[in-house]
């Protein structure tokens, strides 16, 4: 039996601000935070990893009965033989790391939790609440850099080996990915990136796992699930266009994609997936027929959200591993696919495409797939995407396809402030539907990032939060229900 003791005070700051102040003393650090509603949590430190929560006692210490957070970072592939690139391959394997000092927001307000295997001594939570309520404002910064480009020819090869093995009837989707190398040209921390993601365009989950020297960070649109009490929710994603430049072509595009044959085959096999997991693991299924459109700053996807209750004796920790990885980051069949992957890509992906997130005291938590993600060491580093190869895709136009989503994990480069009336929100577009895969490739991101949230583009469509999930929604849903991002985003 483990015990944790855990002690929760509300604190009068801002947690990203309080972050940046206290993350110069933590070499480890863990960041999961939501950009579309405060389902925040920001580590620093670990007390303590484990292997399993199965044992653990949580003894609730404070004016707040907040449970402990455990982050899980973990890799697409964790058999994959292949070795990762040599920043990944400096993380330790470890499942539940559980931090020292969490900084908490969500909707009652934000808070400071201190984490001990003893009673939590009351000197460090005064020192650390005093230094996150005397944070000054955060400063963005911009980072100049050079992208060392990948080759078309490679790429075409890796797509006609899996148009090869679909058309042998092996599979019948598979998820390729590119890689490049990133070299900045002066100096960066985890807390630059970080910061402008968070107050940057990019929409969804804002992702940081930092060891040492190294960090892998992004920010992601997919969620892979979520769980409060027996309820649990998923994500469908899969079939992308682009963002269009303004909200007409938006709309056209997103009418397309709706409309696309090759698109929506690949949406089914994600939704197929994902129906046939929560069927066997779950009642009172809700998988909608048709998908909704989820319109990001750079492309657009068809999205089908999910929501279930549990069965008697399922975990958050089975559904993750009963779900990842979905034929949305691996193919179909998943396992085939993968193995597919392992002899195509010349690289093991890391935490590329993984399932990350966090589980509380009380078996509650949320995973995301790391997609738009990348790894740094402050000088240099990789950044990753992908896309689905299905009958009938081409090769260069996945490459720019790739090219066009790689532009939100670069994003984080930029610090460029993004007008209030630009901020990020992410949802699904049921309104707007349709799209195409023609993604130009952006040539000039080869050589620097350009600057990000400078035009409105499908950020006033009516939307939804794929969380609410159901038929009725999507059909239902008008502007008045939208939510903005708060807190660090503001």
């Amino acid at each position: 039996m483990t015990r944790i003791f855990s002690y929760t005070q509300p604190i009068e700051a801002d947690i990203v601000d309080a972050y940046c102040a206290l993350q110069k003393g933590f070499t480890d650090q863990f960041v999961y935070y939501r950009k579309d509603r405060p389902v925040r949590f920001m580590g620093m430190g670990r007390c303590i990893a484990l292997p399993a929560l199965d044992g653990i006692e949580c003894e609730l210490e404070g004016p707040v009965g907040q449970q402990p957070v455990f982050f899980s970072f973990n890799r697409f592939d964790a058999e994959n033989p292949s070795p990762t690139d040599e920043l990944f391959e400096a993380f330790p394997r470890l499942k539940f790391m559980l931090p020292e000092v969490i900084l908490v927001e969500d909707d009652r307000g934000a808070y400071l939790q201190v984490n001990s295997l003893s009673p939590v001594y009351p000197g460090r939570i005064a020192r650390f609440a005093r230094q996150a309520a005397a944070a000054p404002r955060r400063n963005r910064r911009t980072i100049p850099f050079k992208l060392e480009p990948d080759s078309r020819d490679a790429w075409r090869a890796n797509v006609e080996a899996a148009l090869d093995a679909i058309g042998r009837g092996r599979i019948s989707k598979v998820v390729l990915s590119r890689r490049q190398r990133l070299e900045a040209l002066e100096p960066f921390s985890s807390k630059d990136l970080l910061v402008n993601l968070i107050d940057g365009s990019a929409r969804g989950t804002v992702l940081l796992y930092r060891y040492a020297d190294v960090f892998f960070c992004g920010c992601t649109p997919e969620l892979l699930v979520r769980k409060r009490g027996n309820e649990v929710e998923s994500m469908c994603l899969a079939g992308t266009c682009p963002a269009g430049a303004t909200e007409e072509e938006r709309a056209r595009l997103a009418d397309e994609l709706m409309a696309d044959a090759k698109n929506r085959a690949e949406h089914d096999h994600v939704v197929r997936f994902i129906r046939e997991v929560f069927n066997r693991t779950c009642y009172d299924v809700d998988v909608p027929a048709q998908p909704g459109i989820l319109p990001l700053t750079h492309v657009q996807h068809l999205c089908t959200p999910a929501r279930a209750r549990m069965l008697e004796g399922v975990d958050l920790g089975t559904m993750k591993d009963d779900l990842h990885p979905t034929p949305a980051v691996a193919g179909t069949p998943v396992g085939e696919a993968q193995m597919l992957i392992r002899s195509i890509e010349a690289y093991n992906r890391g935490f590329f495409a993984g399932a990350c997130g966090y589980v509380d005291g009380a078996g509650d938590g949320e995973f995301s797939v790391a997609l738009r993600t990348g790894v740094f060491d402050g000088e240099v580093g990789w950044v990753y995407a992908g896309c689905g190869i299905v009958e009938g895709s081409v090769a260069d136009d996945e490459y720019d396809e790739i090219g066009m989503k790689l532009k939100t994990v670069l994003s984080a480069f930029d610090g460029e402030e993004v007008p209030s009336a630009c901020q990020p929100t992410e949802r699904v577009d049921a309104a707007a539907s349709r799209s195409t895969r023609s993604v130009a490739a952006d040539e000039d991101s080869r050589t620097k990032v350009s600057p990000a949230g400078t035009s409105c583009e499908a950020r006033h469509a009516p939307a939804i939060d794929p969380s609410l999930g159901t038929a009725e929604t999507l059909a239902d849903v008008t502007n008045d229900r939208r939510h903005t991002s708060d807190g660090g985003a503001r």
